[in-house]
C-alpha cells in the first residue's frame, strides 16, 4: 500500500506522518503544546481513501479507547467546515489505523447525540482545546468520530 504525504500540509503534520510510517512507536506520543494543549499525548494514524482523488491519505490524530474502539475528533481547528478526513470517512468509512506499531482496518462512523457528549467530555479531558474549538466553530458540531476495529 502506497501512501504519498500531500504537499499541502503543513511541514509540522508531514514531519509527524513521515515518522509514524518510518518510527511508530516514537511518533505513538505528540507533543501538544504544538497544537494549543500541554504535556504528550497518544495519537494514531488514520489512513482514509480520498472521496474525490481515491489516494490513500494519512494524518495524525489525538486518540482516546472507548472499549476496544478508538475515538477522534473532527475539529480542524475550530474552523467553520469539516476536515477533508472526515468527509474522506463519510464517501468510505472504511480505513486503516495505525496506534503506535499496531495496523488494522477499520470502521469509522460519527457518534450520535448520547454517544457524543460522553466521549466529547472524554476527549476534552484529554485535549483541554477541543472546548474551545467548538466555540470557534460556531454552528458546526464538532463530529465525534469512533473507529471500530474489523477483522480481515
Amino acid at each position: 500500500m502506497k501512501i504519498d504525504i500531500p504537499d499541502y500540509m503543513p511541514d509540522w503534520i508531514k514531519n509527524h506522518i513521515e515518522l509514524y510510517l518510518s518510527d511508530p512507536e516514537k511518533a505513538h506520543l505528540w507533543d501538544a503544546s504544538l497544537g494549543g494543549g500541554s504535556g504528550m499525548l497518544h495519537t494514531l494514524l488514520l489512513i482514509t481513501r480520498g472521496r474525490k482523488s481515491g489516494e490513500l491519505r494519512p494524518l495524525p490524530l489525538i486518540y482516546g479507547e472507548d472499549g476496544d474502539n478508538y475515538v477522534v475528533v473532527a475539529s480542524k481547528g475550530g474552523a467553520p467546515e469539516h476536515p477533508a478526513w472526515y468527509r474522506n470517512l463519510l464517501d468510505h468509512p472504511e480505513c486503516e489505523i495505525r496506534v503506535g506499531s499496531k495496523k488494522m482496518k477499520a470502521r469509522a462512523r460519527t457518534a450520535d447525540d448520547e454517544e457524543r457528549e460522553r466521549l466529547w467530555k472524554k476527549m476534552a479531558g484529554i485535549y483541554a482545546p477541543y472546548d474551545d474549538y467548538q466555540k470557534a466553530a460556531g454552528n458546526r458540531k464538532i463530529p465525534v468520530v469512533i473507529l471500530e476495529p474489523v477483522n480481515d
